[in-house]
């Protein structure tokens, strides 16, 4: 019960879908420089590809990408075809695209809705419904394959921005990981969502320029989210450590949720 096996994903077929930037990223590289085999998936090709470059420049571990754009379904099913030409298993599936919408309440358009839906709920159902063959494959008793949400605390907690369709996706992607977790644990397949806090992404990038002092005096830890934090719980969950864990939603927000600091409000413009 070393920490070495407890916590080894050595030459574990990973595919992180919106791998290549943001919180993708940084769970991207904590498996390659565990020395998974990881496959990067987003609509951005050049950046599948330069992420790749420099993952792969890490060693241990290997990355590959698989462009796509998950709001099309065409293409959500060609990435699980050329996977499958490519792996015979998959062992961790990191369901991380996702797309914000801020906007007045008297002015949140229904496009907003559809398109943040889509991509935060719809697609996460799509690709893993597709994959679960693939999971299935890798998975045993004593090491599930595992399913990997990533949710926010936005879906937690009453956000203090006005992007309502973000927020009610990640509630319902939280609530669907347990009703997956339910389903797929029986072949042996767990499913478990983080709900990620602030951490430095190109989605939270104008909001932290702005508000990054006020937002972390709001944290209980006093800091936004290091890669090491989020690429950490994920390594767990997909290790033998986490290998009981099924149908969780897991904080990652340094106690932002419960903080009793009142949590912070949008700037007057």
């Amino acid at each position: 019960m070393d920490v070495a096996s407890l916590f080894n994903v050595k030459d574990k077929v990973v595919l992180v879908t919106g791998g290549a930037k943001g919180v993708g990223r940084m769970i991207s590289e904590g498996f390659v420089a565990n020395g998974a085999r990881v496959y990067i998936s987003s609509r951005d090709a050049k950046a599948c590809e330069q992420a790749c470059k420099e993952l792969n420049a890490l060693g241990k571990g290997k990355a590959f990408a698989i462009p796509a754009n998950f709001y099309k379904e065409e293409d959500c099913k060609k990435l699980a075809e050329e996977l499958s030409k490519r792996e015979k298993k998959l062992h961790v599936l990191v369901n991380n695209s996702g797309s914000n919408w801020g906007a007045p309440y008297s002015e949140y358009p229904d496009t907003a809705w559809v398109r943040v839906l889509t991509l935060n709920l719809h697609r996460v159902f799509t690709i893993t419904q597709l994959l679960t063959p693939l999971l299935e494959a890798a998975a045993s008793p004593l090491d599930p394959a595992r399913i990997i949400n990533i949710g926010s605390i936005d879906g937690l907690k009453v956000p203090s921005l006005e992007t309502f369709a973000y927020s009610s996706s990640k509630a319902g992607l939280h609530h669907l990981s347990r009703v997956l977790a339910s389903h797929l644990g029986k072949r042996n397949i767990t499913s478990n969502a983080l709900a990620c806090g602030p951490f430095e992404s190109k989605m939270m990038a104008a909001t932290l320029r702005d508000m990054k002092d006020v937002i972390e005096a709001g944290i209980p830890l006093g800091r936004i989210g290091s890669p090491q934090d989020v690429a950490g719980t994920c390594l767990f969950l997909s290790s033998r450590a986490g290998a009981y864990i099924n149908g969780a939603t897991i904080p990652v927000d340094g106690g932002s949720v419960v903080s009793s600091a009142g949590g912070w409000t949008k700037p007057k413009l």
